[in-house]
């Protein structure tokens, strides 16, 4: 499974390729045996000129695979690559990860309509499965409504089956094997929706920091004065009273609400509330949530329903360190953990 706004990034940095009249590759880790610094599904773009947009290995590797990328887009044919970390007499660079990986070297061209397809679902946010047989670069997209776009022709029904029944449960990408052919299945989905309640001095880096964790955030705030691009340049702009937002128009999000004001983080709590949220977390003390909690008419429990206070304990105590511990809870939850040391632990994303 791969995040949406990441491959949107990568889709965005091939066209402004394009632009120069230079090719370009999208460089995708395929398969990970053992320890690995990104998971399956994580692209790159690789560019003439030694033009790299992404990390697959946080700069251990790219130096490398960038050799190979050049001779994949002199071909305009497809490439995989293997490497084995653990093998420290070939590398000699202590390198921290010590799996091996599977790589993908896929040129792409500007004329080939797929592209242009691909770039219109992730630009309106729509899931989808990506395919793309390995020997051959054929490629395909199933849409969440089993719709198939690209070289249809030549996905066998196996295949499709499984990229339909990804959209919505896969983790990583998967390999598919049939026949003697290779495919990789990697589901995109949207970022989830986070909205902040408040437009406080001290909600800037939360925005900041869940952005760039992967969320798409959205600033509800009716005071035009804060709520605005310049202060929340990473986030959309909801310039309202929650009292006034229907809740069908913010529903399935994640909500943190630090308004405050009491009677404001209560009108957000209550519109989260009606909006079949995903989260929600609220900044302050455990009895001023449960007075919030009273004044609404809600029969909830803090610690289940409710994460109040909100963030992990990490003894924060800035503004920064706060929204580090706040944006930190949301990921271990988005990511099904408890938040807890890494210390001892064999294995990092199993």
């Amino acid at each position: 499974m791969s995040q949406l706004k990441e491959f949107r990034t990568i889709m965005n940095s091939v066209k402004a390729v394009w632009e120069k009249n230079k090719n370009a590759a999208i460089v995708m880790l395929i398969g990970v045996n053992g320890s690995s610094y990104r998971m399956p599904g994580t692209k790159m773009m690789m560019a003439e000129d030694a033009e790299i947009v992404g990390t697959i290995s946080g700069g251990c590797l790219e130096g490398d695979i960038y050799g190979y990328a050049e001779k994949a887009l002199q071909k305009g044919t497809p490439a995989t690559l293997n490497y084995d970390l653990s093998d420290n007499e070939i590398w000699g660079l202590g390198i921290g990860c010590k799996g091996s990986l599977e790589i993908l070297i896929l040129p792409i061209k500007r004329e080939d309509p797929f592209w242009k397809s691909t770039d219109e679902l992730l630009n309106e946010e729509e899931e989808f499965s990506l395919i793309i047989e390995i020997q051959t670069g054929v490629k395909a997209i199933v849409t969440k409504y089993g719709d198939v776009i690209g070289d249809s022709e030549y996905l066998p029904s196996v295949v499709y089956e499984g990229a339909r029944k990804s959209i919505k449960s896969q983790k990583r990408a998967e390999i598919i094997k049939w026949e003697g052919r290779t495919f990789v299945v990697d589901a995109i989905r949207p970022s989830q929706k986070l909205i902040v309640a408040g437009a406080g001095k001290d909600a800037m880096p939360v925005v900041e920091f869940a952005a760039k964790a992967g969320f798409s955030v959205t600033v509800l705030d009716p005071r035009s004065e804060f709520n605005k691009e310049r202060y929340f340049p990473a986030a959309h702009h909801l310039v309202e009273l929650p009292e006034n937002i229907n809740p069908e128009n913010v529903k399935n999000a994640w909500w943190v609400i630090m308004n405050h004001l009491q009677s404001r983080d209560e009108e957000a709590l209550n519109l989260a509330l009606k909006s079949n949220p995903k989260y929600i977390g609220v900044l302050g003390p455990v009895s001023r949530t449960h007075e919030m909690l009273v004044n609404i008419g809600a029969d909830l429990t803090i610690g289940e329903d409710i994460f109040s206070p909100v963030g992990l304990d990490i003894g924060a105590e800035t503004m920064e360190e706060v929204a580090i511990s706040i944006v930190s809870e949301l990921m271990a939850v988005r990511s099904n953990r408890e938040g807890k040391s890494l210390k001892g632990k064999l294995k990092i994303h199993a």
